[in-house]
């Protein structure tokens, strides 16, 4: 196992044992302090993810953009097209549907594609990050491939404080984040 295998094994298993109502409990303020970024104030589009396997929640998140009229966009798995993500406008949760790998994707059916979507700031999962703005995913590049697309959106990384390590493995490819917002710090990374 390479190192970044074993750091996103020890992670994966650290954020599953986390109890439910913890996670719960550092999700809601870890969102506080994201919605209170002004970046995130002034945004009139956002990219979301949809939570899975412990990860950081964004419902409060979601529903207060959704409430101040943000454009809120959500990723797709592009089908036939390993490690490359669709965005898509949701406008309700009834719009989402079981996708790849078990995680809530916008229905295509009934959500707008958003081609060549810049949005202003991007909400981004991972397992580790480091105050570099280093982080470390699932592994698939999904994140570091969609980043890619968009240079000018800024990166927001919600992360429980035990995701922040010293040092975080990462490559060349991999797209720093410009901001981490754990539970209880804000850390903007120098640029």
């Amino acid at each position: 196992m390479d190192h970044k295998q074993a750091v996103r094994a020890a992670m994966l298993a650290r954020r599953s044992s986390q109890p439910d109502a913890e996670r719960m409990a550092l999700s809601r303020r870890i969102q506080k302090r994201i919605l209170a970024l002004p970046s995130v104030a002034q945004a009139r589009e956002v990219l979301l993810y949809a939570p899975v396997r412990g990860e950081v929640d964004t419902d409060m998140l979601r529903d207060a953009l959704w409430k101040r009229g943000v454009r809120v966009l959500l990723p797709r798995c592009r089908p036939h097209e390993a490690g490359c993500l669709d965005l898509h406008r949701v406008t309700c949760v009834g719009e989402l549907g079981s996708g790849k790998y078990g995680i809530p994707e916008p229905d295509p059916a009934v959500c707008e594609l958003i081609e060549a979507a810049q949005p202003d700031v991007a909400i981004v999962p991972g397992v580790a990050f480091d105050r570099t703005g280093a982080r470390l995913g699932m592994g698939g590049g999904f994140y570091d491939r969609l980043l890619a697309r968009m240079p000018e959106t800024a990166a927001i990384a919600p992360a429980f404080g035990f995701q922040l390590l010293d040092e975080v493995p990462s490559d060349t490819w991999d797209r720093r984040m410009h901001f981490i917002v754990t539970e209880s710090e804000t850390i903007e990374v120098a640029s």
